[in-house]
């Protein structure tokens, strides 16, 4: 495959759980055309059905050896690696290029990394490993890493009765993926089941019924691990070997990371873990050490075959296929099943007969490319490729109609086990990877449509038979037992909340809330709710006095929520003043009398009130003080602004009032907290984690908070998060400094000033701070200040858009200092 024009390239690489194909997608839609190629069909299929949501059925491509949904109109191409075309667009992305170390289909991955490029953006994804690979392969690319979204931690090894719900057990063969699925099915009551060979229709009704809550457990083979979206807290690793074609080895690192990788979804934390505690399907400690830190050993190579081989001969394009790589970190990749099949065939004298023209080689390589879905071994296959190509290689250059049909009609039956359909829907795949080709049967769309239908069949048909086998409906039983004699059912509640009968769940009770099992029927969820209210109101009542009884550690204010041991209890709303918001209690406590409801309601209201006046106690002083009827309107003005934005606001706005304060009102400011700062009003002790996050809560309630600075930064980015007056940061120039440091400079300005010297900031504290010179000049400006070579000299007064320079009254360091400008 040749170069194209190129654009932007980008190599985004991080673990799992990073976003990056979401990313991909996003990027691919804001493109006029694109092509993302896929490691798998059930991915490129998955990805294909969300692209179509965005952009419509008939803007969207689907290409892949099986499947061909090319509409004519079609911008946008969903493909796997070996089915990307070659036509110019916009944006391309190649998902999991670490692939190009795979031995089998490394050598596709590569290529696609070498030579395809978008017209405007390339995406290539993957994990870290591959970094050294795109420096030295694609060292025009950006590499931009991603951490992962949530944190994957090892959980300990488990038995399959002790495994948690909504886990996926991983196996590395199909044999060994039913036996788990039907030991679930005993002890657990059942499994979906989830492979690479299913198609995407299979699989898809199989996670359905997982993400549905109908079965708590999905088994699954290492295909899971390559991006496939499910809602899984904990991978069980049932096995730590596989046979990757040539020989039974352990999985590396990266490889267990990437199926690891699948717990968890977005920011919710995950787990992995094993079956066996010891032995060989035991992690090692430095295995889990090396998963849950996202390390792994760098790719040193990758491999490589020649993408555009010589078609001008049998031997030519035998030859071009074995050529060794250019110098560099690429090898010659090992002789995949194709190379192998074409070999074979090569030896055969009728084959060399009908290949003396460049056409016909390049027909007999493609014959060649008919994947072994049905895993027969090298001698089967080669013999049905064999018998494709004569047909391919004679006559009008067609497979023949009836024996097409023949074939297909004897896989047309959805009678048998589930291996016996598992074979069917194998050996279909075969022959839709052949009315795929657009010249290999006299009417290929007639024949797609066909070998599509029994798919579809077959796949309804493989769906039912493992739900019959490996489902147990006896929860659906147990649901219908409690509905029909629901008070006399012995209800349990488990230390973390979850709520039995006779040892089968059927809910939860967080916080006063009851919560059905997913799985359950609406007519169901009434029953089970109607069981729940009969049974656990001595278990509400018990844990509402435990929240009476609590201590004040036991709350917390979390998003203007007020959380009792983590569950809500209250939310905030906007009230008299900002120190004091109305409390409304949680619907969940509806199910409580009044009397219970009362005293949880003036438990949760003495909590706030304490914990307001140990954590914001300017902000409870500011709203009294602005009541006070014995103050002067100037004082409760300048009160009732500063309490109303939250203990931190711009001087300027109140610049009357601060100038009409007498001396006593100040000194009241300043016991209170305030700093009334040449900039800036603010109180110190806010800017600290725990008060600017109760800060935060009680401005959300009157309206948008300011977003947060990172903890401990002196000096943001302008127009970064919390690089505002309102986030406690003034901005200068380009950078927003946190005003108790504006104010530190502020009084050593003035204190040169006062003794009539030129004032020289402090290089070492302009440098622990981080200013920047501009940003330095910028609020000397500010203060009334103007250069004079390294120093800076008083010009007078502040320009027109400066503060007052009115008397200032502080603490800390300065405290008792008055007037750091002339009066004006």
């Amino acid at each position: 495959m040749t170069s194209r024009a190129t654009g932007n390239v980008t190599a985004v690489l991080g673990p799992t759980n990073t976003g990056k194909t979401h990313l991909a997608i996003e990027r691919m839609c804001a493109h006029s055309s694109g092509i993302i190629g896929f490691p798998l069909r059930l991915l490129a299929r998955e990805v294909y059905d969300r692209v179509v949501a965005i952009k419509g059925a008939e803007r969207v491509a689907l290409v892949t050896g099986e499947e061909k949904i090319v509409p004519p109109d079609a911008r946008w191409f969903l493909c796997t690696a070996e089915s990307m075309p070659s036509h110019e667009a916009a944006f391309v992305a190649l998902d999991e290029a670490q692939l190009g170390a795979d031995p089998e289909r490394g050598h596709v991955f590569t290529d696609r990394l070498l030579h395809m490029r978008g017209r405007e953006e390339t995406m290539i994804l993957g994990s870290e490993a591959l970094r050294p690979m795109v420096k030295a392969l694609v060292p025009d690319a950006e590499i931009v890493g991603r951490p992962r979204f949530s944190t994957l931690s090892y959980a300990g090894a488990k038995k399959i009765s002790r495994l948690p719900k909504r886990s996926a057990i991983v196996a590395f063969s199909a044999e060994e993926v039913y036996a788990v699925a039907e030991m679930l099915r005993r002890l657990r009551g059942g499994a979906a089941v989830v492979m690479g060979a299913l198609s995407p229709r299979t699989r898809n009704a199989q996670v359905e019924m997982f993400q549905a809550g109908e079965v708590d457990y999905l088994v699954a083979t290492d295909a899971i691990g390559m991006g496939l979206n499910m809602d899984v807290a904990h991978v069980a690793f049932a096995s730590l070997h596989k046979f990757d074609g040539r020989r039974q080895r352990r999985l590396t690192v990266a490889e267990m990371a990437q199926i690891a990788g699948r717990a968890g979804r977005h920011q919710r934390d995950g787990t992995f873990g094993a079956l066996a505690e010891e032995g060989p399907g035991a992690f090692l400690p430095e295995e889990i050490l090396n998963i849950e830190e996202h390390r792994f050993p760098r790719l040193e190579s990758l491999f490589w075959r020649e993408g555009d081989p010589d078609t001008g001969s049998v031997d030519a394009l035998i030859a071009s296929l074995e050529r060794p790589p250019p110098p560099g970190p690429l090898r010659g990749a090992p002789p995949a099943t194709d190379l192998k099949v074409l070999k074979r065939l090569a030896d055969e004298g009728w084959v060399r007969d009908r290949t003396r023209h460049p056409m016909m080689v390049r027909r007999l390589w493609a014959a060649c490319g008919i994947p072994d879905f049905r895993k027969l071994g090298l001698d089967p296959h080669s013999r049905f490729v064999e018998r494709v190509f004569r047909y391919l290689s004679e006559g009008r250059g067609h497979v023949p109609h009836q024996w097409f049909a023949d074939e297909i009609a004897r896989l047309d039956t959805v009678s048998g086990d589930v291996e016996t359909l598992a074979g069917r829907l194998a050996a279909i795949r075969s022959w839709a990877y052949i009315a795929q080709r657009p010249d290999w049967l006299a009417d290929p769309a007639e024949w797609q449509a066909r070998t599509r239908a029994i798919e579809e069949r077959l796949s309804d048909g493989l769906h039912a038979s493992l739900t019959q086998r490996f489902v147990d409906k006896r929860t659906t039983a147990l649901i219908r037992k409690i509905g029909a004699d629901a008070g006399a059912l012995p209800v349990v509640v488990g230390p973390e909340g979850e709520v039995t009968v006779e040892d089968h769940p059927i809910g939860r009770l967080d916080g006063f809330r009851f919560s059905v099992e997913p799985g359950a029927r609406a007519s169901d969820k009434r029953m089970l709710l109607a069981a729940a209210e009969k049974r656990l109101g001595a278990e509400r009542a018990r844990r509402a006095a435990a929240l009476v009884a609590a201590t004040d550690d036991a709350f917390a204010l979390v998003d203007g929520e007020i959380r009792w041991t983590g569950h809500r209890v209250a939310t905030l709303a906007a009230g008299g003043s900002l120190a004091r918001p109305r409390l409304v209690a949680d619907r969940d406590l509806d199910c409580l009398d009044k009397a219970t409801r009362d005293r949880i309601a003036e438990r949760l209201a003495r909590w706030f009130a304490t914990t307001a006046q140990a954590r914001v106690p300017v902000l409870v002083a500011l709203a009294d003080a602005a009541r006070d009827p014995a103050a002067t309107p100037a004082f409760r003005v300048v009160a009732a602004a500063v309490e109303a934005a939250g203990g931190i606001l711009p001087r300027l706005p109140l610049r009357t009032s601060l100038d009409a304060l007498t001396p006593d009102e100040r000194r009241r400011l300043r016991r209170i907290g305030v700093t009334v700062g040449a900039l800036d009003l603010f109180d110190p002790r806010l800017l600290k984690p725990a008060a600017a996050t109760w800060r935060r809560a009680l401005l959300a309630v009157r309206g948008t908070p300011p977003t947060s600075a990172r903890e401990g930064a002196t000096v943001l980015p302008r127009g970064s998060d919390g690089a505002s007056v309102a986030g406690g940061y003034r901005p200068f120039g380009t950078q927003a400094v946190r005003v108790d440091l504006v104010e530190r400079i502020a009084r050593a300005a003035h204190d040169a000033r006062a003794g009539r010297a030129p004032f020289v900031p402090d290089a070492a504290l302009a440098t622990s701070i981080g200013l920047e010179p501009a940003t330095l000049a910028r609020l000397m400006a500010e203060l009334g200040f103007r250069p004079a070579g390294e120093a800076w000299v008083w010009r007078g007064r502040p320009p027109a858009r400066a503060v007052s320079p009115a008397p200032v009254q502080g603490g800390g360091a300065f405290a008792g200092l008055a007037g750091l400008f002339a009066a004006e």
